[in-house]
């Protein structure tokens, strides 16, 4: 469903003045809406994003921005789907009707900005000391580079999490700090007659692929290297092997089909010990509604495997600026204001965790999150990496390459040749990526 805010114009100095100016701009413009001159004072500033907790925040907040601009702004929220239609729509039509996109980053920008639909935010970015460009933490920051220019804002941000039962951890010396012992104490608490099982996580081809990278970093490895495949080396077999173990052994049964939509309802009726997610899904397991142990649930960091702890720590969702957008300025000014060290700061407050260091380390933001939980998201955002998928242009195909050992772990089966086969796959698609984003 989208929603649209709908604010009644303000008439303050600056804005009399835009409407005297959008007079005679008027009728500059073609019946078909192509700008033929400057965007009249009535014009909106249009906001696409997604219909989340973080959007609705800023929606409330709005009338404050408004008045800054002296222009009325118009946001549409819609779900993820329905803004990727959009964008594809409008922006291949060079379409001038939407000017901040809330777009994510990893799934979306290296495609956007290779077809040329974002503005090289780079100048405003690093020109503006007082939006302060370094605050923002360096996994996030670096994802919001594509082909050395800064085309992307990160305002909301997420890292995976150990979920745990503290009644059964503590019969295995608490929360697990390495991989070695998750798995042990995942194998000690699994009670499959009773229905129990040590671990639960997504198994699904496609889904699970951004949760196991973790586990792939955590190992020494990534999806990629200089380039080309890295899917089949002996760190990133290890990592299947791994993973797969987990939850063919200590896993429920139906694994490879569960995505988190499955796999934290186990979680959350208290028929699994362990269970590694987003940090953000945090509410649901505490949700009264849903949640049997939201009394007995505990938060740990990403436990440590040969490589160390490498969680992932990922901006979930950035703001962009339409390369096609006629309010390049206030579209800047929307950004400088949702996502500078103020707004971040009473945002992750109100429990939306942000990117910028500053907000982290806010006093308003201590008891906005569980205090072991808190803790996890700090230690994690420290030691994260930037991605949490392969970074190419099409992303969707490559995690279903990617996650085909994947299947083949949890189902039992050997991975080492699943991981020679898709890794050859992999390599052939690298090469007509890399092509697509060099032309």
């Amino acid at each position: 469903m989208t929603m649209t805010s709908t604010p009644v114009p303000l008439m303050n100095r600056r804005s009399v003045g835009r409407m005297a100016l959008g007079a005679a701009a008027g009728g500059l413009l073609s019946a078909c809406g192509s700008p033929q001159g400057p965007p009249s004072a009535d014009t909106p500033l249009r906001i696409m994003a997604i219909n989340h907790v973080w959007s609705q925040a800023i929606r409330r907040r709005m009338p404050e921005f408004e008045d800054r601009i002296g222009r009325r702004v118009s946001m549409s929220l819609l779900t993820a789907d329905q803004l990727t239609s959009s964008y594809n729509v409008k922006l291949n039509a060079s379409g001038t009707d939407v000017d901040v996109m809330m777009i994510r980053a990893l799934q979306d920008q290296m495609l956007f900005a290779r077809n040329r639909w974002l503005t090289d935010l780079t100048g405003r970015v690093r020109g503006d000391r007082t939006f302060d460009w370094q605050d923002f933490q360096k996994a996030p920051r670096t994802t919001s580079v594509t082909q050395g220019r800064i085309v992307s804002v990160p305002v909301v941000t997420e890292r995976p999490v150990l979920y745990y039962r503290k009644d059964l951890a503590e019969s295995v010396g608490g929360p697990p700090r390495t991989l070695e012992s998750l798995m042990e104490a995942s194998l000690r608490l699994t009670d499959r007659g009773g229905k129990r099982y040590g671990y639960v996580g997504r198994g699904q081809r496609n889904g699970a692929v951004s949760q196991w990278s973790s586990f792939l970093f955590s190992y020494g490895g990534d999806f990629s290297a200089a380039g080309r495949s890295a899917i089949a080396t002996p760190k990133a077999v290890a990592a299947y092997r791994y993973y797969g173990d987990l939850l063919h052994k200590a896993g429920p049964p139906g694994a490879t089909n569960m995505s988190l939509e499955q796999a934290l309802p186990i979680f959350a009726q208290g028929k699994a010990a362990f269970f590694i997610d987003a940090d953000a899904v945090y509410t649901s397991i505490l949700d009264p509604k849903v949640s049997v142990v939201r009394d007995t649930v505990g938060f740990a960091p990403f436990p440590a495997g040969p490589a160390g702890a490498r969680p992932y720590n990922i901006p979930s969702w950035s703001l962009a600026i339409n390369k096609f957008s006629r309010l390049q300025d206030d579209a800047w000014a929307f950004i400088r204001w949702a996502a500078g060290p103020r707004m971040s700061a009473e945002l992750q407050a109100a429990g939306i965790p942000g990117a910028r260091s500053s907000a982290w380390r806010d006093s308003r933001t201590q008891g906005a999150f569980p205090s072991d939980l808190a803790d996890a998201m700090r230690v994690n955002a420290e030691r994260g990496i930037g991605h949490d998928r392969p970074q190419v242009l099409q992303v969707g195909r490559a995690r279903d390459i990617v996650g085909r050992p994947l299947v083949a772990g949890i189902l039992g089966e050997a991975v080492e040749p699943v991981a020679r086969d898709a890794d050859a796959e992999f390599s052939d698609f690298l090469v007509r990526d890399n092509r697509h984003q060099e032309s």
